[in-house]
């Protein structure tokens, strides 16, 4: 980036189907975060403003809405004339866009023929790349994609069982949370050295979206989330993986067209249809003594978990290093318990005391399988991607 005053900042913009997280980082360190908000729960009356200072609700009924807001506690922060960058997340790029790239109208146009493949977050990420090109048109807009840390999957975890003339249409398996495992990645690599990063790796993001992936070398190798994030285990309110016929039988015995059956395994299912309660952990994990439904959301969540880690472990061909991240990976550690009981035959066994506490290292001493609770941080993920990019044109975009 050819100018980098003390005032410089990267803003990164992360939103997901009912949240948008802004962070703005010091542009002469990409990885220094200086200042970070979040609207949650868009679209619901418990929408709320959480920054470091705390929480306020809020009125959002929209992204639209969550924007404004923002701006406000934005400019409160930076003047917009210091914003030089702005990374956006977009949770799907297609079979075309697997690098970090400039939002330029072509890029945004060819999006904008791809929300087919992820009708509940492209559409919301694209009006919002727009909204914050006109509002901060003399910075540079940076896309980073979800999907493009699992872009080269080896073939027998890339291909649909489908007919193969569909492959061409762009149908595949494709992986999501990519920015968050890149994040994990480069943490291990910090701090627990290049043999770990490089090492047999699973790593289970788990949030309100849920995903593991397989690494090997820093390298996906499979994940959970297919062609959608809708795919995979189970999720706060998402089905995970389900029989195909079960679309046939909503549609003859209930009229399902498919956007309500869409809806229904996005937003109706899960912890939320399990337990018929909630779709927060915290909140089964507290009432599951009493209420025998929240227990069931909570065992077959962690039984689907164990089970991805144990069908990992064999296509790695072993386990070096487990890693919990994500909301439920990194606070609840009741779940990580369940999830690791049984699999001390992969060499995974957890110390309860370490565990308790969410240390970064919980597994034994001695252990075979190092496991570790890493915080994400997509944000960091992000501008670091927006810096370099931006670095690497020289002014020339």
């Amino acid at each position: 980036m050819e100018t980098r005053t003390k005032n410089a900042h990267i803003l990164t913009v992360n939103a997901g189907s009912s949240s948008l997280k802004l962070a703005l980082f010091v542009a002469a360190d990409s990885t220094h975060k200086a200042h970070e908000a979040a609207i949650e729960n868009i679209g619901l009356p418990t929408a709320q403003l959480v920054t470091p200072e705390g929480t306020k609700p809020v009125a959002a009924a929209t992204h639209a809405e969550a924007t404004k807001h923002l701006a406000e506690w934005l400019t409160a922060h930076v003047a917009p004339s210091d914003i030089v960058a702005v990374g956006h997340r977009i949770v799907h790029g297609g079979p075309q866009y697997h690098e970090t790239c400039v939002a330029t109208d072509e890029v945004i146009a060819g999006l904008h023929t791809l929300t087919v493949l992820d009708p509940e977050h492209l559409p919301i990420q694209l009006k919002l790349v727009e909204a914050f090109r006109r509002a901060f048109a003399g910075a540079r807009h940076v896309l980073c994609f979800d999907t493009a840390f699992h872009y080269d999957l080896p073939t027998p975890s890339r291909v649909l069982p489908l007919p193969r003339r569909f492959e061409a249409e762009g149908l595949r398996r494709y992986g999501f949370h990519g920015l968050s495992y890149a994040s994990i990645v480069e943490e291990l690599r910090q701090v627990e050295g290049d043999a770990a990063a490089n090492g047999k790796v699973i790593i289970a993001h788990l949030g309100s979206g849920a995903s593991l992936a397989a690494l090997h070398h820093g390298t996906s190798i499979d994940t959970t989330m297919s062609m959608t994030p809708a795919s995979g285990i189970p999720m706060s309110t998402r089905a995970g993986d389900l029989d195909p016929g079960l679309a046939l039988y909503f549609e003859q015995t209930k009229e399902y067209d498919a956007k309500r059956f869409t809806h229904l395994v996005n937003f109706e299912s899960g912890l939320l249809g399990m337990s018929e309660t909630t779709a927060d952990m915290k909140k089964l994990l507290e009432i599951e003594a009493e209420d025998p439904r929240a227990k069931d959301a909570v065992d077959v969540f962690c039984y689907h978990v164990k089970k991805t880690i144990g069908g990992f472990a064999a296509a790695l061909g072993g386990l070096h290093t487990l890693v919990f991240t994500g909301g439920m990976g990194e606070n609840a550690p009741k779940i990580r318990e369940r999830v690791c009981s049984g699999l001390e035959f992969l060499g995974v066994t957890i110390d309860p005391t370490r565990n308790q506490a969410g240390e970064r290292l919980i597994s034994v001493d001695g252990a075979a399988v190092g496991v570790h609770v890493i915080h994400t941080d997509e944000a960091v993920t992000i501008a670091r991607e927006t810096a370099r990019l931006i670095d690497s044109h020289k002014g020339n975009v």
